[in-house]
């Protein structure tokens, strides 16, 4: 089955903020725009995906999403990634969705034929959690069909997903994937990038840009 992707996007002027010391606000709006772009290109080549649908209050993020063809759906609450996430999930219910994957707009080297592979023969009932880097946050989540489990977005949420899916007695599994691997929220996160970018400059190409890597 095609799944429906969906992006919850922060507000660019509150976005990254662990990155504050070293770059200034604009520039931080110019690396989240970057990263979303990015994100959304390889999204937009996943012959796995049938819509995308951003779930965000900003102004930017709405112009870039919907050049991109992807569905609006405003978050004028701001109530975090899970909440903002539950009204993606919400609309792509109403939309006759029967799977959903949760992206974030902050992980530039997302891979186009890494998603196709996660997304590729997903039962009609099973949870896939994909982790950070360091193995303790949730980078994508995919839920087939959407409400299986709610979203549990933050530090920890990794564990979080996968006991809510053993609580609801729902296949899962957890699925390593190196292109989502790295989002971008610290200093050290920059320098992660930098090395994989030097190495592949097809990679993260307006993310790249705007760090001036």
């Amino acid at each position: 089955m095609n799944a429906t992707a969906i992006l919850p996007v922060k507000r660019f002027g509150v976005a990254k903020q662990r990155l504050a010391a070293g770059v200034g606000k604009e520039r931080r709006a110019a690396i989240v725009a970057a990263m979303l772009e990015d994100v959304l290109e390889a999204i937009g080549a996943t012959r796995l995906v049938e819509r995308t649908i951003v779930v965000t209050s900003e102004p930017r993020a709405v112009e870039l999403a919907e050049a991109a063809a992807c569905e609006i759906v405003a978050d004028p609450d701001e109530g975090g990634h899970s909440g903002a996430a539950l009204a993606g999930i919400a609309r792509a219910q109403e939309l006759g969705a029967e799977c959903v994957v949760m992206l974030p707009g902050d992980c530039p080297l997302l891979d186009t034929r890494e998603l196709e592979r996660l997304l590729t023969g997903v039962p009609g009932n099973y949870v896939t959690v994909v982790p950070d880097r360091h193995g303790t946050g949730t980078n994508a989540l995919v839920l087939a069909p959407p409400s299986t489990i709610a979203p549990a977005f933050g530090e920890g949420s990794c564990e979080r997903h996968v006991a809510a899916a053993r609580d609801a007695g729902v296949p899962h599994s957890i699925e390593e994937l190196g292109s989502l691997a790295l989002d971008l929220d610290t200093p050290a996160d920059i320098v992660a990038l930098t090395r994989a970018v030097e190495a592949d400059r097809s990679r993260a190409r307006r993310t790249a840009k705007a760090l001036g890597i």
